[in-house]
């Protein structure tokens, strides 16, 4: 199954690690294309809808790969059809700091079977760009250090060394684009918008 929408607007998603410069480039990306008269639109995920604390909270001891993979889910249904759809509708940039490929990172790292999680997933529609940005894991978290996490469990060397190379999976099957995110800010931002700047052109054609 498949939701489909007769969108104006464009969607795009920043994805990688924590520390991989996801919401900086996300946050420069948006007020960029408001300088040039776009409307642009920032969302995140997991969008923490009720299912999500509740996962996270009331039924935490019940807690997998497989549990998360199924409630994320559900929490991006919930934030397509609220969120997402409606500002692709009236004809937004949508930038989405995290989507699909998260949980099929994160989940599969877990213990999820990868190809499970995908078709878990079969529903999101995919976006007209998915940019991963690659960071080694030991300089995402030297780079994290200090800040607040929303998911601290997450944080170790060994297990995030696992999530990447299933984002590097996504990368060779051709589901993500990379962009070498262990360079300096305006680096990796130059090569973000080199990728996005062309897209713009469906929103005026």
């Amino acid at each position: 199954m498949s939701y489909t929408s007769s969108r104006r607007g464009l969607f795009l998603v920043l994805e990688g690690l924590d520390g991989s410069g996801k919401t900086s480039i996300a946050n420069i990306l948006i007020s960029r294309l408001g300088e040039l008269g776009y409307r642009a639109t920032y969302t995140y995920e997991p969008y923490d809808s009720s299912i999500v604390r509740a996962v996270k909270g009331e039924y935490s001891s019940a807690r997998d790969a497989y549990v998360d993979a199924l409630a994320y889910a559900l929490d991006r249904l919930i934030h397509w059809k609220t969120v997402i759809e409606p500002a692709l509708r009236e004809g937004a940039v949508v930038v989405c700091d995290r989507y699909f490929y998260s949980s099929v990172a994160y989940q599969t790292a877990s213990g999820a079977p990868y190809e499970w999680v995908l078709e878990v997933n079969r529903f999101a529609p995919r976006p007209d760009l998915a940019i991963y940005l690659d960071v080694e894991p030991s300089l995402g978290l030297a780079r994290k250090k200090g800040a607040p996490s929303r998911f601290p469990e997450y944080e170790r060397v060994d297990f995030l060394s696992r999530v990447r190379e299933v984002y590097l999976r996504m990368v060779r099957e051709g589901l993500l684009v990379v962009v070498d995110s262990s360079r300096g800010l305006e680096e990796v931002f130059r090569d973000v918008w080199g990728l996005v700047r062309p897209l713009l052109d469906r929103l005026t054609s």
